[in-house]
């Protein structure tokens, strides 16, 4: 991964460098290695090149496979939200239909305690008749007995007269 800054000063100082490794060798096999060199230098580079193209193709290749996934992940999580509100729609309608049949339950329930209190009060009304009658047969024992007394008093008193006067 050279860039092109790189392969220019590599251009312009290969042939110093080179002078300098083999300044023992004659200048025409010096200039043949030289070019070999070269040529060798080129080959990599353009190698290298290729490679980076071929690394670059892949990279998009590898980004376009990616964003695919990510889509495919969003329409999940997107189907998901909408199966989660789906369920939470349901549940909150289970939720309103218990509450409307508690609150049946309880309007059935405040009938109910409504008719035990009528019974309740006509049971009252019932006893206090009840205790009303038995007043009044207690207020008319107590006048029978008082009436039954005086009848024994009197048949006592008049039976004691008549044996005092036998």
């Amino acid at each position: 991964m050279l860039a092109n800054e790189d392969i220019e000063y590599i251009k312009t100082h290969l042939a110093t460098w080179l002078a300098e490794q083999s300044l023992g060798k004659p200048p025409v096999v010096y200039e043949i290695e030289l070019r070999e060199r070269m040529v060798r230098v080129e080959e990599a580079l353009k190698n290298q090149g290729e490679e980076l193209k071929a690394q670059r193709e892949t990279m998009q290749m590898l980004m376009q496979q990616m964003d695919k996934r990510f889509e495919q992940v969003d329409k999940r999580l997107e189907q998901m939200q909408q199966d989660t509100n789906r369920r939470f729609e349901q549940v909150d309608k289970r939720l309103e239909q218990m509450q409307q049949d508690t609150n049946k339950r309880f309007e059935q329930m405040d009938k109910r305690f409504e008719q035990i209190d009528k019974r309740f009060e006509q049971i009252d009304k019932r006893f206090e008749q009840v205790h009303q009658e038995i007043l009044q047969i207690h207020r008319d024992m107590r006048q029978l007995a008082m009436w039954a007394l005086g009848i024994f008093l009197s048949v006592a008193g008049l039976s004691v007269a008549v044996f005092r006067l036998l």
